[in-house]
């Protein structure tokens, strides 16, 4: 469909802090497009700027054919209308009711009473809450009060979606009942989100490309299974890492080595069928020995991604000839140590 966001060569500067570094991003139009880092990477300052809640001290942003970052406040305005966003604390209305706080942004617009009702109906039955209409905010869950949010923010009809970390007050189970509801919100309703976050789990879940923050950089954009199969920062590493568990730290690879006499080699998961057959074949017929000591193969988007670590046992030269016969069928093989 193409790129529905498109940011171009953005900084923003507070006084001599750099929040963002020329920042370059597409964000495709019907996808989900997470945006990971630590605290201090300039995740939520991009969502900012997004919505024109703050402007570039350098470069351009596009919605659309708008370019927001150089429109009159009135016309941000508008724009934003197209723009929903979900919180990490929800930012519910305490004082309204479940069905009063998804109103709020039909009230100010101006939507007729019966219009408004029926709205509000149609979205508390889309994320599971119909029956709390009448219920206030501090009558809920954690996950109840974000399906608020989400309906709230869904109330005007938006192209897009900013969730700022949604999930990061949520427990794992509610975290994976929001993440599936926000991928019916695309799958369905066509919306473009923008996950922000700190967690590659929730990335994992529900998004088709992920850019890796650093220091106010997009450092790493890409496919989803390409940054999690061939991660090519530092920073996306170790992010992976969190999730896939695949590859053994230093510390691991010195317990292995203590432990098992033969030759430790991390090979990594292709995308291809009957890899492990593959791979037991050709140490048969290499006459090495090998025990699977560490690793794991995952599926994200549907593909396998992995690592498995194996001891070789064998002669040398055995073993050498092995490996060279692995690498030449475009097999990713790291020796530990």
């Amino acid at each position: 469909m193409g790129a529905l966001v498109r940011i171009r060569d953005v900084s923003k500067r507070y006084g001599d802090a750099v929040a963002l570094d020329h920042v370059t991003l597409d964000i495709e139009e019907g996808g989900v497009q997470g945006v990971i880092g630590y605290s201090g990477a300039g995740k939520s300052t991009l969502v900012r700027l997004v919505n024109g809640l703050e402007r570039p001290t350098e470069g351009q942003v596009f919605v659309g054919d708008d370019e927001i970052s150089a429109l009159p406040e009135r016309r941000l305005r508008e724009i934003r209308g197209g723009i929903g966003m979900i919180f990490q604390q929800f930012n519910l209305f305490r004082s309204r009711t479940v069905a009063g706080n998804v109103a709020y942004p039909l009230t100010v617009a101006g939507m007729p009473r019966a219009d408004r009702d029926r709205t509000v109906a149609r979205l508390l039955d889309f994320v599971g809450l119909l029956d709390r209409a009448h219920q206030f905010p501090e009558q809920l869950s954690g996950g109840q009060k974000q399906r608020v949010g989400i309906a709230r923010a869904l109330a005007r009809d938006p192209r897009i979606l900013l969730a700022d970390e949604a999930t990061s007050a949520l427990d794992p189970e509610t975290t994976a009942d929001v993440l599936a509801l926000l991928a019916r919100v695309n799958r369905e309703l066509g919306v473009t989100i923008v996950l922000i976050t700190h967690e590659m789990d929730a990335i994992r879940a529900i998004a088709d490309r992920v850019a890796v923050m650093e220091n106010g950089r997009v450092i790493e954009n890409g496919d989803l299974y390409d940054v999690f199969a061939t991660p090519t920062t530092p920073a996306a590493a170790r992010f992976v890492r969190t999730v896939l568990h695949d590859r053994p730290s230093p510390d691991t690879v010195a317990r292995l080595r203590a432990s098992h006499a033969g030759r430790l080699v991390t090979i990594r998961v292709p995308d291809r069928k009957g890899f492990t057959a593959e791979l037991s074949r050709a140490f048969a017929a290499h006459g090495v020995g090998e025990q699977l000591v560490f690793g794991g193969i995952s599926e994200i988007a549907e593909r396998p991604v992995g690592a498995l670590t194996y001891a070789l046992e064998g002669a040398e030269d055995a073993v050498h000839r092995l490996l060279d016969a692995l690498r030449r069928t475009d097999l990713d093989v790291v020796e530990e140590g």
